[in-house]
């Protein structure tokens, strides 16, 4: 009783879909849909989000962990600015590629973009892009990036697939990001040079155990358990 009783001074950040919503629906099952399609290595699902993150150092130097003592720091730091982690996860093999830039410009994302296309999969056919509608991951960023011909090329080599608006958790990117930061983000860092060295050995950690996701949630699922999401039709 006691764990299920109300308590009203308690909040959560929680994002909220719109009910009844044909555009929300219509993109939710686009995604789910290459999501239970089996894995083809000519044109494999790619899971693409970024997150930002504070850089911060010590005013005064922490001091060293003892027998019986844990390392302790000041409460008070100094703020370095910021830098943003790109991901690009294949939740089915269980490879990722992440980049720390010091912004999440179009042109940021269109860099990114090349380097996973050009180094990473140059040999595959097409790939399956699951990403959030933001403004900056559009086609249109690589041609404010590159010249025409090597925008288009780029631009040929994928398919975007964008989650709905108010259903990020429908990219599995986000998740593994999650893990990023439980995994390998506590602490302090006070320089981005750090934080790449960081991200990079958590991503070569991750990359040899082949961590994959394994998506439940189906077409099927949806129409059952989010079906006040779906629009009402009158016959």
């Amino acid at each position: 009783m006691k764990k299920n009783a109300l308590k009203p001074w308690q909040k959560k950040e929680w994002c909220i879909p719109p009910e009844q919503d044909a555009s929300f629906v219509c993109q939710m099952e686009e995604v789910l849909d290459i999501y239970k399609t089996p894995y083809d290595p000519q044109c494999p699902q790619v899971c693409i989000d970024a997150m930002s993150t504070q850089l911060m150092g010590d005013v005064r130097a922490p001091l060293a962990a003892e027998p019986g003592k844990p390392l302790r720091y000041d409460t008070e730091y100094k703020r370095n600015g910021t830098a943003n982690i790109f991901m690009a996860f294949e939740p089915l093999t269980g490879q990722r590629y992440t980049k720390v830039t010091e912004q999440r410009t179009k042109v940021d994302w269109a860099h990114f973009i090349q380097e996973l296309v050009d180094q990473h999969s140059p040999h595959m056919e097409k790939l399956r892009l699951v990403m959030d509608n933001l403004n900056t991951h559009t086609t249109a960023s690589l041609y404010e990036a590159f010249d025409p011909p090597e925008a288009k090329s780029i631009a040929d080599k994928f398919a975007i697939h964008y989650t709905p608006k108010h259903g990020s958790w429908f990219n599995m990117a986000e998740i593994e990001l999650s893990h990023l930061s439980r995994q390998c983000l506590g602490g302090r860092i006070a320089a981005k040079a750090t934080l790449i060295k960081k991200v990079q050995a958590w991503n070569t950690q991750r990359n040899e155990k082949h961590a994959k996701a394994h998506w439940q949630f189906t077409t099927d699922d949806a129409r059952v358990k989010l079906r006040r999401l779906y629009p009402i039709v009158l016959t």
